[in-house]
């Protein structure tokens, strides 16, 4: 695309993965080859499953802990009084998640990887059934709890922030955004359950603060944005003959002059594969490059002050081609004068 035919267009300010699946889904209404929208919920720490046909709620994923344990001081509702949210996780024999922030499906839709900001884990949810993988049956299981506890799924670290899979969906990498690394796990064995170390292949070092990590079309490529420094890491992933990557780091590219401020949250390829486009979040512009391993800026686009730019996503269909940009600003005007996201 040329600098003339891009069109930026904002979307809802929501951290969610989109997917097709080619089956019926098990436990919903959902008919085969219908398109479904999972959101992460943070402060609930459930994952919302959306029809996109009907815009309605079809199931919840509950990665809480809550209701495990029978005995009141455990149950969300306890006498009929409902505690903050934020007091209940702070439990000290809460175990489930805290602040589900990120989620990417599997390259065959099978999967959604999330991360879990402040339990530095990420879970795998069977996407057919709507299972967490790594869930054991509950001991304490009654007709008022739940029948299954939560596992702690696969820990990476502090911060992580973004899960992506490989091209070949073989591997599953999550920036550690406090940590300033990547962690590599298998997906086979993070999908046989276990502990984290049966899974983990091990850590990529990289630029400091790693927000998300996306993989060129043909997936011979890593490139990796930050939110702590003006740059880009860019490695080759070097796929062996099993179909898991020996990174090896190809470059890293200044870009200060697109984003100064040092604050770049998300990445993705475009379709075709020729070109990747960055969200500046605080220079409130959105930049395109080249998806090879040169990564040449080839334009950069200014959304209008406090834009906020978070997540990059394109669409193409007989109508055209768009490219999508989620904004994160506040809007202190929004209806009846109560703060609100901008959509634009």
């Amino acid at each position: 695309m040329t600098p003339t035919r891009r069109q930026v267009v904002a979307g809802a300010a929501a951290s969610f993965a989109a997917l097709s699946m080619q089956r019926s889904w098990a436990q919903s209404t959902f008919q085969p080859d219908q398109d479904r929208v999972f959101i992460c919920n943070e402060d609930s720490n459930t994952l919302a499953v959306i029809d996109p046909i009907s815009n309605a709620l079809a199931h919840t994923v509950n990665l809480t802990s809550f209701h495990e344990d029978p005995r009141a001081p455990f149950r969300l509702v306890t006498g009929g009084v409902i505690p903050t949210h934020l007091a209940m996780v702070r439990k000290p024999l809460y175990h489930g998640a805290i602040d589900i922030h990120g989620a990417a499906p599997s390259p065959d839709n099978s999967l959604i990887a999330t991360t879990e900001r402040g339990t530095s884990n990420v879970y795998l949810i069977d996407a057919a059934g709507l299972r967490v993988i790594g869930n054991v049956p509950n001991a304490q299981a009654s007709d008022t709890t739940n029948k299954e506890g939560i596992t702690s799924g696969l820990l990476v670290g502090r911060e992580p922030h973004e899960p992506t899979f490989t091209r070949n969906g073989a591997e599953l990498w999550v920036t550690v955004r406090g940590e300033g690394r990547i962690a590599i796990f298998d997906v086979a064995a993070a999908k046989a359950g276990g502990p984290t170390e049966r899974a983990l292949r091990g850590y990529l070092e990289t630029i400091n603060g790693p927000a998300q990590a996306w993989f060129s079309k043909d997936g011979k490529v890593a490139f990796v944005a930050s939110q702590k420094s003006s740059q880009i890491d860019v490695f080759e992933t070097n796929l062996g003959s099993d179909a898991r990557s020996r990174p090896k780091r190809a470059r890293t590219v200044d870009i200060r002059a697109q984003d100064p401020r040092a604050f770049t949250p998300f990445l993705k390829t475009s379709p075709d594969g020729q070109e990747v486009w960055l969200s500046h979040k605080l220079a409130d512009a959105v930049s395109a490059w080249s998806a090879d391993a040169e990564f040449r800026p080839m334009d950069t686009v200014g959304l209008g002050e406090n834009a906020r730019p978070n997540h990059v996503e394109f669409v193409e269909n007989a109508r055209g081609k768009a490219v999508y940009v989620s904004l994160a600003r506040v809007d202190d005007g929004g209806p009846g004068n109560v703060a609100s996201a901008v959509l634009r």
